[in-house]
C-alpha cells in the first residue's frame, strides 16, 4: 500500500513525522497523477461547480477530493488500474463510522459543511486557533 498526495515530498515527510505515522507516502507534486484519477480539480472547474468526481459532474467544495485506486503489476511489469472509489465509498476505511452508523444520531453531520469537518489531528485537539483546511480554502465557518 502506498498513499499519494500532491504536496511536495519534504512537506509530506515533515507531517508524517509530526503525526508519528509509519506508512509509505509518496508525492505526486509536479505530475498529473491526481488529475488522472479524478481527485484533483482545476480552480476554474471548482468555481463553475463542474468537477468530475465520483463518476459524475458535480459541485465540489475544494480543489481536492478523497479517493482510493487499486493497481496490479503483472510478471512482465505492466501495471493495470483495477479499481477506484470515492466519497462514501471510502467509509469502510474509516472504522469509526461503523460504530457511529449504529447509534441513534449516527454521524450527526447535519451541522457540518462537509462530512469530515469533525476531524482533528491528535496534536490539535485543544488548539483554539486551529482553522480547518477546508475552512481556509472556502472561507466558510460553522
Amino acid at each position: 500500500m502506498v498513499t499519494v498526495s500532491r504536496a511536495p515530498l519534504a512537506k509530506l515527510e515533515a507531517f508524517k513525522k509530526r503525526m508519528g505515522w509509519g506508512f509509505k507516502w509518496v508525492s505526486s507534486f509536479g505530475n498529473d497523477f491526481n488529475w488522472d484519477y479524478d481527485v484533483s480539480f482545476k480552480p476554474e472547474d471548482v468555481a463553475k461547480k463542474q468537477v468530475y468526481y465520483n463518476y459524475t459532474i458535480q459541485s465540489f467544495p475544494a480543489a481536492e477530493g478523497p479517493g482510493i485506486s487499486v493497481f496490479y503489476k503483472d510478471e512482465a511489469g505492466t501495471v493495470f488500474h483495477t479499481y477506484s472509489s470515492f466519497a462514501r465509498g471510502l467509509d469502510m476505511f474509516i472504522t469509526a463510522y461503523h460504530l457511529l452508523d449504529i447509534v441513534p444520531k449516527g454521524r450527526d453531520e447535519a451541522r457540518f459543511t462537509y462530512g469530515m469537518e469533525w476531524l482533528r489531528h491528535h496534536d490539535r485537539y485543544d488548539d483554539p486557533g486551529f482553522i480547518d483546511p477546508y475552512v481556509k480554502f472556502t472561507g466558510r465557518m460553522q
